[in-house]
């Protein structure tokens, strides 16, 4: 069955500040913005894309796109209340759903974009949905900046955590080969679709207090008993730009194609 591309937006936020990379929508790859790679990669399923930002460089950095940038609040906390203001902002009804691509992701896989809007239709029990994939490099699995995720038998998240979870009370402690092939461990990727019904639900939740230990604002979902789905993909995209040393490899990947 063909996958739906009409019936989603996607909504891509944008913020200039960065403690690691200032202004970093606005760093180069191959000749333009980052910003430009990531809403060529959103263009490409086949949708309505918005860029959500709190700088006019990065709107004036997509201006020559097909694409509408809104400018938000410079006060939002995360890219997910970026969003809800936009959702609020155009009126969009509560059944509407949207993907929220990182404006770091210049390498999504529309086809990733694309599935994870058509598996929020499906849901029935959940008005989220993110993916994951398979962990193969051992080392992720202690790595603090890996997100491991746990479900449930119905795909739905039990947890994520920046620690090894679960922990396979026999096998660490022994090779990290031998820990890492124990157990078919996931990594969480930070992309998501969600309803903008729940959006508005989200913003009027406080941060809850497993969110602020672990660093990761989707633990507010599942404090407030939300269901999440998650979706596991073997064709994991290349991890984001978080540092110089992503936007190196970037660099070279993205020039190599051009």
């Amino acid at each position: 069955m063909p996958m739906e591309t009409s019936a989603f937006k996607i909504v891509i936020p944008a913020r200039h500040g960065s403690s690691r990379l200032p202004g970093k929508p606005l760093l180069e790859i191959a000749g333009k913005p980052m910003i430009a790679h990531v809403c060529e990669r959103a263009l490409a399923a086949g949708t309505e894309v918005f860029v959500a930002t709190d700088d006019p460089r990065i709107c004036a950095a997509v201006a020559n796109l097909p694409v509408t940038a809104v400018m938000t609040r410079s006060d939002h906390a995360s890219g997910t209340e970026r969003i809800a203001e936009v959702a609020e902002r155009l009126g969009w009804p509560d059944a509407a759903r949207i993907v929220n691509l990182q404006g770091d992701e210049p390498l999504m896989q529309p086809e990733l974009i694309r599935r994870l809007a058509a598996t929020l239709a499906g849901a029935t029990q959940a008005e989220v949905a993110t993916l994951a994939a398979p962990i193969a490099d051992p080392a992720d699995v202690f790595d603090p900046h890996a997100v491991k995720v746990v479900l449930d038998r119905h795909g739905h998240a039990l947890y994520f955590s920046r620690a090894p979870i679960p922990w396979h009370r026999d096998s660490f402690g022994q090779t990290d080969r031998a820990a890492a092939d124990a157990y078919p461990w996931l990594r969480h990727i930070g992309i998501y679709a969600y309803t903008a019904g729940f959006l508005r639900r989200y913003v009027g939740w406080p941060a809850s207090r497993l969110e602020a230990v672990e660093a990761l604002e989707q633990l507010r979902i599942l404090w407030q008993g939300e269901r999440i789905r998650v979706v596991t993909v073997e064709d994991a995209p290349h991890a984001g730009v978080d540092t110089e040393a992503d936007l190196r490899r970037v660099q070279q990947l993205l020039a190599g194609s051009a």
